[in-house]
């Protein structure tokens, strides 16, 4: 991936060292795990307590937060504590519904942000030596190898046509379930 400015050809981190890159990348996810933390406290509070909406980017805020994945993600928090959250930064898809779970746990925000600072702290290394280089790898092998686009729209098609039947067949049990007038799975 390469962030490059006007009239510049070179990464970021080429022209101002690993250091700015980390503590840029640092930075980027305090902020992000932050923002995920106070988005979902906030909304939590609104949206859940005081609303019920049934359309509308509202309702799609409120499924989500209602959902399994934040659940998985609290509950998560609630077995293996607050260890969780520097873990999740870890993680891709993950680290989101944990810091959510956190904000909508309502854990004390010092807290929050001082267990967070671990993971910001190892996302940051991730993604500033072996990350952008992976990306960048994966990009050039891309751009010039037909096998590899192949293989890449082939993992995309097998990714999605999975999640697909996964979602299918448990909205499928959920119906009979409710038809039978059964706890739902």
């Amino acid at each position: 991936m390469h962030i490059v400015m006007a009239g510049q050809g070179q990464f970021f981190w080429e022209r101002h060292g690993f250091v700015v890159a980390y503590l840029f990348l640092f930075m980027v996810g305090m902020l992000r795990g932050q923002g995920t933390y106070w988005l979902a406290r906030v909304v939590t509070e609104q949206t859940l307590r005081r609303t019920r909406p049934t359309e509308g980017w509202k309702a799609g805020v409120h499924r989500w937060l209602s959902g399994d994945g934040v659940a998985r993600g609290r509950s998560s928090i609630q077995r293996w504590g607050l260890v969780t959250i520097p873990l999740a930064y870890l993680t891709v898809g993950f680290q989101t519904l944990v810091l959510a779970a956190a904000g909508m746990l309502r854990i004390a925000w010092p807290v929050f942000t001082l267990v967070q600072i671990p993971g910001a702290l190892a996302w940051a290394a991730i993604y500033s030596t072996i990350g952008f280089a992976l990306w960048g790898a994966t990009i050039a092998a891309l751009a010039g190898e037909p096998l590899a686009l192949a293989a890449l729209v082939a993992t995309v098609v097998v990714v999605g046509t999975t999640l697909a039947v996964r979602r299918r067949r448990r909205n499928g049990a959920a119906a009979a379930a409710a038809k039978r007038g059964a706890p739902l799975p």
